[in-house]
């Protein structure tokens, strides 16, 4: 803003003088006779003067404390105050005078007068409100508008008409800032209207300097007026736009009409349907205003916080052309960014969010705190205690949290309020969010943290400025390797994934084969009638004889649980719900057959399929070992316990055929000459060496339970040796030698080293779980069908060449053909499907093919 003028009296204007003094004490007569009345005596009745002069009594009395002030009586400025009512524009025009026949001198002489109380919004005699002027319909942010009287000469009314729209800007800028001074506009809209409130201070100094100009120099014109506030003119524009484009934004409107007039349409639809009972034009209105975002907020939500800054960042890059407008415009911006600025400070540098009025990016769910961690160590807290409030995530658009994101405004589609980042933050945004995080699960530790000795440098910090964005780069590092030290170090992270790797990976299995053999009949009842506690107490037992060193330090940790579900079920729902589905494996069913299979198998449910270990730890580990990650780990536990409990059953099925009936010698029946046939002269078939049959079905029932011990060892080997521990020794090396810099990358190497072993395991597939499920199916089955076979042996053995022996060895066989033409059907299934995506999608399947190409050798 210009610097304003300020007239210096001097005896010297005297002698310059462009009219004589007889011309300039008829001015000065007539323009004090016009503060006076403000009419003339022949235009106005008596009786309207009375009125006016029993009402200027009535005033007296009942406000004496003006009387009391004679420095705001006399000030000439206020003669006109009693008068500021906008309903007095009739009243106005009735008692102004017609400038026809006045001289030209004494026109701008009275305009000269009227534009000093219309540029401060107060109504003039020659310069009024215009006819169809309401206060009631007029939007005050608009500013007023004011009319000139069509008697002025048009040379003046050509110069007044280009000093008016100050006086529109002024009233509207006015009113800007005391509507945008309500606590609910929060801090960033305080600050703006303050800096505004400064500026126009200027502004009033101006008018107050042409004043006393205009009262001591009679070399004061309309012209010289033009000059000292034209450079305002282009100020307060400036100002007027981003005020009327803040209240645009804050009020779009236009919906209530059209509501309105919708609504008288379908008067008659509506009053049918509420007679119906179908909510008619309410329910109608309750969905119009859910689809345009009003129940979300985002048009009840006030221009605020973020928003304000984005704007005025736009108004900045919008007119950068204009060196008056980016130097206001960063006045501003500086001025109304200070409450951001020292809130971001505040989060970044002690982990508290301090935002009354909701106007900073980052938001807090408050109802996510340190005592729901305490029962349920789950990882909302640090997904979602603190978000930004655009809902966007490292991880993309793909991630958003979609809850309590209020809509974009609709006609640029800004988010509202806080929601909205100025785009000088946006790609910091990410940073600062971390950067409290880490501080405040710090502070949740009860590790105190202090405010920086450097804060009071925070003066000189602002959105435009390099130094702010260091200043998050620096809390970020901080922040981020106080925290890092705090679980690798403090908690043992390291020491502690060990330990899940021993117990979930089974890389020391032996606590697991102790188990089983303890508890093998209490895994035999069914998932109801099985004792947790028994099951605690022998897991305690299995895990004190053999846990040394290292193993021994967090074994209480470590408690038995039962799964609600199978696994192989629950995993290939997950697996179709996630959109991998396959109908090749198992044809077309219908969903009531598969809800009744998974009841039949809920009651029919042993305890060891839904046996499992569960981990518990602490606040911050839950952080890293969360229920999330404790899932993963337990999904590929109780695959590795099914493997293992196959490969025990088969190896106890291995030591029922070292028994006396599998081990029995039997001596085949001699061959006998066969007779010839007196007509074909063929001889006949021998008859049948039930000896010979014997050996066989026996030999048979050996190579396919080893043929199955083979596949499910083979299974368990690809699986420990070459996908958990190598994906264990990269994470453990990461972890090690310092290459993971970020708690976020910690996390999500995590959670990615799992992903790839549930991924590698075969555990994410349709066509590789539903094969592989299958065919421990078929292997445990035919553990359970050990008994029968010896029973079938038995009676053969019991008395051979009998029919009631060829009878057993019949039976013997159509049962294990059933096994091997099931056995063998699932695993060309399971051999073709790793084939396939080995050479397609799981280039981790290439050792899995050799290895079951060897069973295929020996089949």
């Amino acid at each position: 803003m210009d610097r304003p003028y300020t007239p210096v009296a001097s005896s010297r204007r005297k002698k310059n003088l462009g009219l004589s003094t007889r011309e300039y004490a008829k001015v000065t007569t007539t323009i004090a006779s016009a503060r006076k009345g403000r009419q003339y005596d022949e235009e106005i009745d008596e009786e309207l003067a009375r009125e006016i002069h029993s009402s200027r009594g009535r005033w007296e009395r009942d406000e004496p404390s003006f009387i009391a002030e004679a420095s705001f009586v006399k000030a000439p400025l206020n003669s006109r105050v009693g008068t500021n009512n906008p309903t007095s524009s009739a009243k106005g025009k009735g008692r102004q005078e017609s400038l026809e026949r006045v001289p030209l001198e004494i026109q701008e002489a009275l305009i000269l007068e009227d534009l000093l109380f219309v540029l401060m919004g107060i109504e003039g005699t020659y310069i009024t409100y215009p006819p169809d002027y309401s206060p009631e319909d007029e939007d005050p942010l608009q500013g007023i508008r004011f009319a000139v009287s069509p008697s002025l000469d048009p040379s003046l009314r050509d110069l007044v008409e280009r000093i008016l729209p100050l006086a529109t800007y002024y009233t509207g800028i006015t009113s800007f800032i005391e509507s945008r001074s309500h606590l609910d506009f929060g801090l960033v809209n305080h600050a703006l209207c303050a800096a505004m409130r400064e500026m126009l201070k200027d502004y009033q100094t101006l008018l107050a300097q042409l004043e006393y100009a205009f009262n001591t120099s009679s070399q004061f014109t309309l012209q010289k007026l033009w000059f000292y506030v034209h450079p305002t003119l282009h100020t307060l524009s400036l100002l007027y736009l981003l005020t009327s484009e803040l209240a645009t934004a804050d009020d779009p409107g236009g919906s209530e009409s059209g509501s309105e007039s919708s609504s008288e349409e379908d008067a008659e639809e509506n009053a049918r349907n509420e007679a119906l009972g179908l909510g008619g034009a309410k329910l109608k209105a309750v969905l119009k205003e859910y689809k345009t975002g009003q129940i979300d907020g985002s048009t009840t939500i006030p221009v605020k916080g973020g928003e304000v800054l984005a704007i005025l960042h736009d108004r900045m890059q919008n007119m950068s052309g204009d060196p008056a407008a980016k130097e206001l415009y960063g006045a501003l911006m500086q001025a109304a960014g200070k409450p951001y600025v020292d809130m971001v400070q505040m989060w970044i540098r002690t982990g508290r969010l301090v935002d009354p009025h909701e106007e900073l990016c980052v938001k807090e769910s408050k109802f996510i705190n340190r005592g729901t961690l305490e029962v349920d160590y789950t990882d909302e807290y640090w997904e979602r205690r603190y978000t930004l409030r655009d809902g966007s995530t490292l991880g993309g658009s793909s991630k958003r949290h979609q809850a309590g994101i209020p809509l974009p405004r609709m006609p640029g589609g800004r988010l509202p309020g806080g929601a909205c980042i100025p785009p000088l933050l946006e790609r910091w945004k990410h940073k600062m969010l971390l950067a409290g995080k880490y501080l405040n699960v710090i502070r949740e530790c009860g590790i105190e943290i202090g405010q920086d000795s450097n804060q009071a440098n925070n003066e000189d910090l602002s959105l435009e400025k390099d130094k702010f964005y260091r200043t998050i780069d620096d809390a970020y590092t901080h922040a981020n390797r106080t925290l890092l030290r705090l679980l690798l170090r403090d908690q043992q992270l390291i020491l502690r994934l060990r330990s899940l790797k021993r117990y979930f990976f089974l890389s020391q299995s032996s606590f697991l084969t102790h188990l089983l053999d303890l508890s093998h009949s209490e895994l035999r009842k069914s998932s109801k009638s099985a004792s947790l506690v028994k099951l605690q107490s022998l897991l305690d037992l299995a895990l004190n004889t053999d846990a040394v060193g290292e193993d021994a330090m967090f074994r209480e940790d470590v408690k038995v649980t039962m799964a609600t579900s199978g696994l192989y079920d629950w995993l290939l729902k997950v697996v179709r719900v996630s959109g991998d589905l396959d109908k090749d494996l198992d044809g077309t069913k219908s969903g009531h057959e598969d809800s009744k299979k998974d009841k039949d198998d809920k009651k029919q449910m042993l305890a060891i399929d839904v046996l499992t270990l569960d981990y518990h730890v602490k606040f911050p580990l839950s952080l890293v070992i969360s229920r999330k990650t404790i899932l993963r780990y337990q999904l590929i536990f109780r695959f590795l316990l099914h493997l293992k409990h196959v490969e025990q059953s088969l190896s106890a099925m291995w030591i029922e055929h070292m028994t006396l009936p599998w081990r029995r010698q039997t001596r085949p029946r001699q061959p006998s000459t066969s007779r010839p046939n007196s007509r074909a002269g063929t001889p006949h078939p021998p008859p049948k060496d039930w000896h010979t049959d014997f050996e066989n079905w026996r030999r048979r029932v050996f190579l396919l339970r080893a043929r199955m011990l083979a596949f499910v060892q083979q299974i368990l080997a690809f699986t420990t040796f070459e996908v958990l521990e190598p994906n264990w020794r990269k994470l453990e090396s990461k972890l090690e030698a310092g290459k993971v810099e970020t708690v976020d990358q910690l996390l999500r190497d995590h959670v990615d080293f799992l992903d790839t072993c549930l991924k590698e395991c075969m555990l994410t597939s349709d066509k590789l779980l539903k094969a592989c499920s299958r065919l421990l199916l078929a292997c445990s089955t035919f553990v359970l069908y050990t008994s029968s076979f010896t029973k079938h042996a038995n009676q053969a053995l019991a008395a051979p060449d009998t029919p009631e022996a060829d009878q057993a060895m019949a039976k013997g066989w159509d049962i294990l053909g059933k096994f091997e033409t099931n056995f063998n059907h699932w695993f060309k299934v399971m051999l073709d499907c790793v084939q396939f995506y080995a050479s397609s999608e799981n280039v981790s399947l290439l050792p899995l093919v050799v290895r079951l190409s060897s069973i295929k050798a020996q089949g």
